[in-house]
């Protein structure tokens, strides 16, 4: 049997390296867009001539409520149109959202814009799980390692030439928007060539026989995958996928499409987070999440903003791309080295959390009140490497601490909940409807609310402490009598 899922392996090999090949392409252009660092200074500048509160009040929240509105929706979308539509819908968002910086002017223009953006950030879901579609178990970890580096080059590619292309070549940023919208082009000609799934995992199953729920479980936020039980790898219908033909037709009496109605897959995924969420430690961590990320998602969206009021770009040289550039990189090494740090993460886990959260509120609050732009570059690489590397802790002990392996429902039930506390704080302190603060008191309240998860977190693991040292000390006291 192991030789036959080995030689099933290698004999597909062409197969599944054609669409990974491809995926990984589209995702290093889809990723190469060297104008993103200079955005806020675009936008304040000449080509859009829009004020600093039209752009960090009335125009950046709109990235938050489209993807928020569009996650959901988007993620039963991806299913039921198996991956691939979803793939070409991001690169034409992205190619309509490039298109607009170009050439659209005025405020509701660039509002539309950001909901494209919000949709091409939206359907990235798409890309991460259509690799799983099209390749066998075995080679999971390896295209995923193929596909998450592909996307982490692009995106450096990206930022390391538009820091150059501003710095030493003095190319203006309409030219580096170009670039962009080419990349993102060609990624959306290559998304073409991508075969079509013919399964996927709620709405469409190949089978000759009902399939369980439990079969096929794709982390989309993270590149991986797992099944349930190693005896559904030979559950008809769910053999390697690259061996299906795109024309099946002729083959019906075989393989006949198993549709799952809207219902019963909203329940499924109901029974399933209400089973996921019932463990304390898989909670906890993922409560970290969710809080964490929110505060993230706000950084790095208004970073720019924070920047051009600390040195106005109009007068000086920027390093944007560059930063952006450093912090990915090192966060990468981050990310790489607590993968070898071995230690108890499930008694020290907690305090860990609100150390780092407090250095995190640290690097925020230094962003905001040290006015020196190279102080705030350090103080966002410092905050982008810790965020890197306690996500990447969280991700692996919610994995762990899974009753079932539902790993894509619960990270993307925490990103929805960490979308939904950013839309609320949109709301209250950025957008122009609310308190519509200015960016220095803004970063203020988000120095104040890592703090906050700091000392919650802090709590908790000094409560989790105690009890665990009494249920040691009472497994101890009583070891003597059972003897």
């Amino acid at each position: 049997m192991a030789g036959a899922r080995g030689a099933r392996a290698g004999g597909g090999g062409c197969c599944w390296a054609l669409p990974t090949a491809l995926l990984c392409a589209y995702g290093f252009f889809c990723s190469v867009r060297p104008s993103e660092p200079f955005l806020t200074r675009y936008l304040l500048g000449p080509h859009k001539n829009l004020t600093q509160s039209q752009v960090f009040n009335e125009i950046y929240p709109v990235w938050t409520y489209s993807y928020l509105v569009l996650l959901f929706p988007v993620f039963l979308a991806t299913d039921y149109l198996r991956y691939k539509p979803v793939v070409l819908l991001q690169g034409l968002s992205l190619i309509v959202t490039w298109f607009m910086l170009l050439y659209a002017q005025g405020l509701l223009a660039v509002q539309l814009l950001e909901f494209f953006y919000g949709l091409g950030t939206a359907t990235d879901v798409a890309y991460y799980a259509y690799i799983y579609s099209v390749v066998d178990l075995n080679l999971y970890r390896k295209v995923t390692s193929y596909c998450r580096s592909a996307t982490l080059v692009g995106y450096t590619v990206g930022s390391v030439s538009g820091q150059l292309l501003v710095s030493v070549a003095g190319w203006s940023l309409f030219s580096l928007n170009v670039i962009s919208l080419t990349c993102v082009s060609v990624a959306f000609g290559m998304a073409w060539f991508l075969p079509m799934p013919q399964k996927s995992l709620f709405f469409h199953h190949a089978s000759s026989q009902p399939v369980g729920r439990e079969m096929k479980i794709i982390d989309c936020k993270n590149g991986s995958a797992v099944q349930d039980h190693p005896d559904m790898r030979r559950t008809p219908g769910w053999e390697d996928e690259t061996k299906v033909p795109l024309n099946v037709e002729g083959q019906s009496s075989q393989r006949q499409e198993q549709k799952v109605d809207i219902l019963k897959v909203l329940r499924d995924l109901w029974q399933d987070f209400l089973q996921c969420y019932s463990s304390r430690t898989m909670l906890c961590w993922s409560v970290w999440w969710a809080l964490s990320t929110c505060g993230y998602f706000q950084v790095i969206n208004y970073a720019q903003g924070l920047w051009e009021m600390v040195l106005p770009s109009h007068s000086s040289e920027i390093y944007n791309g560059g930063v952006e550039a450093v912090s990915t990189l090192l966060g990468a090494v981050a990310v790489f080295v607590v993968g070898h740090i071995k230690t108890s993460w499930a008694m020290w886990g907690e305090v860990a959390l609100a150390l780092f959260s407090f250095l995190i509120a640290a690097a925020v609050y230094i962003m905001d009140t040290v006015r020196n732009i190279w102080v705030c570059y350090a103080s966002y690489v410092v905050f982008r490497i810790i965020y890197m590397l306690l996500i990447t802790i969280a991700t692996f002990q919610i994995a762990t601490n899974l009753s079932v392996e539902r790993y894509a429902l619960v990270f993307g039930v925490n990103t929805f909940i960490a979308l939904a506390l950013q839309t609320v704080l949109t709301l209250i302190v950025v957008d122009a409807s609310g308190l519509g603060l200015d960016i220095f008191t803004q970063f203020m309240i988000y120095a104040s609310y890592f703090a906050a998860i700091s000392l919650v977190f802090l709590g908790s693991g000094i409560y989790n402490i105690i009890r665990t040292y009494r249920r040691q000390e009472q497994v101890q006291s009583r070891s003597p009598e059972s003897h």
